[in-house]
Order: C-alpha cells, then structure tokens, then sequence
C-alpha cells in the first residue's frame, strides 16, 4: 500500500467518527451529574465539620484497596496530591484527633497513617449520607453514563432545579 493511500484511510478513518449531538448531550449531563455529586459532598462534609479535602483524605485511608499500606505517599497518590500537599493534610487531621502517623518498624522513613475512632465516626456519618444520596439520586449519573458508553443515546432530560434559572456565562 503506497503512503498517499495509507494516509487517506488513516484520515478518512479518524474524520468519519464525528461526535454526535447525543454524545455530547451525554458527556454534558454526565459532568453535570458528577458536578452535583460532588458538590453536595462538599456541603455535607462542611456541615459536618470537615473541609472536603479533609473528608477525601479520610474517605481514601478508610477505602484502601485490600494490602495497600496506608503510606503518605499512597494516600497522595489516590488523592492525586503533591506528598507536601498530603503531609499538610494530615497535619491538620492529626491536630483534630481524627487520624495518627507513626514509623514504619521496617522502615523508618515510611510514614503510615492511622483513622483514628474520633475520625472513623465523623467518616461515618458524612459516607452515609452520601451512600444515600447516591442510591437515591444515582441512577441519573447512572444513565448519563450508559448513555455516553452506549454510543451516546440521549439520557434521560434532567429536571430543572426549583428556584433555578438558566444564566450566562457571567451568572
């Protein structure tokens, strides 16, 4: 196959899968969904006294995948912090009682992270309104998903929020 060929069906390849109106509708409600999701989050772990990074760093900790050691390093690894960024973090949640860092007694210069039961508690309570808010509310993220994955069949329209009106970009 000559060069021209190759980079005409290359071209016409890359070009002949056009993004359609319903996937980007999907993409817009997916991001809308998760948008909403988190922000709520955020309100809940402010209500509960905790800053949302603050509740993410404990959420990571309590969530740790089987055999994953609670290291600074793999905690601003799932965060996707810098280690600083981290190690501030867990100042802060050390200085409340919420978490405790020792030495790791293989290595000393492994720092692990503890919950402690007073962050355990308030983990608690922040997930489980969470939890609930997602099996109530979750199948809206759900179906904006299924639709982007399944070719992006339009999901299904959202409903406008009481008191809310549509602004521009300046709201």
């Amino acid at each position: 196959m000559g060069l021209e060929i190759y980079i005409a069906l290359r071209y016409s390849d890359l070009m002949g899968n056009e993004i359609t109106t319903a996937e980007y509708q999907a993409l817009a409600e997916m991001r809308y969904r998760i948008r909403k999701f988190v922000g709520e989050g955020d309100a809940v772990a402010r209500a509960s006294g905790l800053e949302p990074q603050q509740y993410l760093l404990l959420l990571a900790l309590r969530g740790l995948p089987e055999g994953a050691e609670a290291t600074i390093s793999t905690l601003a690894d799932r965060l996707a912090l810098k280690h600083h960024s981290a190690v501030e973090l867990i100042d802060r949640l050390e200085s409340h009682g919420y978490v405790r860092r020792s030495r790791s007694r293989d290595d000393r210069r492994r720092v692990l992270v503890a919950l402690l039961p007073r962050g355990e508690k308030l983990l608690e309570q922040v997930a489980r309104h969470r939890i609930e808010e997602l099996r109530s509310s979750g199948a809206a993220l759900a179906n904006a998903i299924s639709a982007l994955l399944e070719n992006g069949d339009s999901p299904t329209p959202r409903k406008r929020e009481p008191n809310s009106s549509r602004k521009g970009p300046g709201k």
